[in-house]
């Protein structure tokens, strides 16, 4: 599997009704740049807004996945990110001039076809993956639905469903890698029963719907009223019953196509986590708002993890500079030279050292039979890796003074003691100009994160003498 983002080569562009709105849409998805991620944009609107699909968003999960930001809407969005999902693409724009994607039949199937169609491409980045270490999970103790994340080389995921009701009855469904979604997920519908369809009916909330693209099972007695609505509803002169409990004109592709549905629906919705998941998912009895509840914690862990994520190095290795090159460059000395070496440096980023001994000047009065190394040393030190950065553009960094300009987002989590080893990494947020270095800056020891700061500084001529 490649470890490459991907995108789609060609636009291509679909039409059909939205289920809920019964509007003509046009859907048109078109290849996006790196770390772009998956958007919505309605262009049907002023400003043409983006809706990032992501769980941050999801505010309704009643008949399906609807995301809004800023008061623009995307409904039902589960089924055309599964398909995305499904063909390993990472960036792609979804342009549509209505508030839902068209519903097309129920399914993901003809979403997989036009991005086939359109060809997959890869993209000159790496790509990131959430690798499952431990189990994960989230229970509704009132519905009994539950979703469970464990370790695997792949990502997987088996569905159990039971309605409760006999016309279904219990229902489970595996896919054992994405590259089986096509054949064994992708056409499976969308389906509903017969009771929730009246009160969607009853309130003029299903107005795309027809027999060929939502299965609807008939969990109680049809009354004659009920089914002149439905003929009326599905433009039908007739409508029966079939021996396996559906209304007809529709045949079953699955036996458990309901089940293959949710199972799509969950990697539609887990799509929304915005990272490609390398685990095994099982669903017991999922539906919109648990997978999306789900979603918006699994993305919440994943980004705990990364900016707590401690960079390892080889502390045996001869350092890329020492103590007397790091003075070479740094105007600071002792007892204000704060880093003893420096492990990396690139153009963009660097990696810097302190250990930390019980002879720090400063511990004498910080505070004595308790020592901590005061937090804002520990900034410093931080700054002090970026003026390397920074002075290491210029060919005479001896002729150069660093200064602080600003600092935001300090801190501070965990205390710094003697006998602390401090690995200290700075990355740019913006190129340096006009020598001014804007950097984000995280401080480790122990194996965790004890302080991180937003950091701005300036280098200057040293005035001459």
């Amino acid at each position: 599997m490649s470890t490459k983002q991907k995108t789609i080569k060609n636009e291509v562009t679909l039409s059909g009704v939205g289920l809920h709105t019964g509007n003509k849409v046009t859907m048109t998805f078109k290849p996006a740049p790196i770390n772009y991620g998956y958007a919505f944009v309605r262009i049907d609107l002023e400003g043409e807004p983006v809706i990032e699909a992501s769980a941050e968003y999801v505010v309704n999960t009643q008949r399906g996945t609807n995301l809004e930001k800023r008061g623009v809407f995307v409904n039902t969005s589960e089924h055309v990110l599964a398909a995305v999902v499904a063909l390993d693409i990472d960036n792609i724009c979804i342009e549509i001039n209505s508030a839902e994607p068209p519903i097309m039949d129920g399914s993901s199937k003809q979403f997989i076809e036009a991005l086939e169609k359109a060809g997959i491409q890869e993209q000159e980045a790496e790509r990131e993956e959430y690798i499952v270490k431990e189990i994960i999970s989230y229970k509704d103790e009132e519905t009994g639905s539950e979703i469970i994340l464990m370790p695997s080389d792949e990502y997987q995921i088996t569905a159990m469903v039971d309605f409760g009701t006999k016309v279904l009855g219990t229902q489970n469904a595996t896919l054992n890698s994405l590259k089986d979604f096509k054949k064994e997920i992708s056409d499976a519908r969308t389906f509903s029963f017969l009771h929730e369809l009246e009160m969607l009916l009853d309130n003029d909330l299903i107005k795309g719907g027809d027999l060929n693209n939502a299965i609807v099972y008939v969990d109680k007695e049809i009354s004659e009223a009920t089914m002149t609505k439905l003929k009326k509803a599905f433009n039908k002169d007739t409508l029966t019953v079939k021996p396996n409990g559906i209304l007809d004109n529709l045949t079953l592709r699955w036996a458990n196509e309901a089940a293959r549905h949710k199972l799509l629906d969950v990697i539609g919705d887990l799509a929304l986590v915005g990272t490609r998941i390398k685990g095994k998912v099982i669903a017991n009895k999922p539906g919109h708002l648990i997978n999306t509840i789900f979603a918006k914690k699994l993305q919440k862990i994943i980004k705990q993890e990364k900016r707590n994520k401690v960079p390892t190095f080889d502390l045996n290795q001869p350092p890329l500079m020492d103590i007397h090159e790091i003075m070479n460059i740094l105007p600071h000395r002792p007892p204000f030279l704060l880093i003893d070496r420096i492990i990396e440096l690139s153009d963009k980023h660097v990696v810097g050292m302190k250990n930390v001994t019980m002879n720090e000047d400063f511990f004498v009065g910080h505070f004595p039979g308790a020592p901590v190394m005061p937090g804002v040393l520990q900034v410093e030190a931080m700054a002090q890796c970026g003026g390397v950065l920074v002075l290491s553009t210029v060919p005479d960094p001896e002729n150069y003074l660093t200064y602080f300009m600003k600092m935001d987002n300090v801190k501070f989590k965990q205390k710094v003691l003697p006998g602390d080893t401090l690995i200290f990494k700075a990355e740019l947020i913006s190129p340096i100009r006009r020598g001014i270095c804007h950097m984000q800056s995280y401080g480790y020891a122990n194996g965790k994160l004890v302080v991180e700061a937003e950091l701005m500084a300036q280098i200057a001529k040293k005035p001459k003498e």
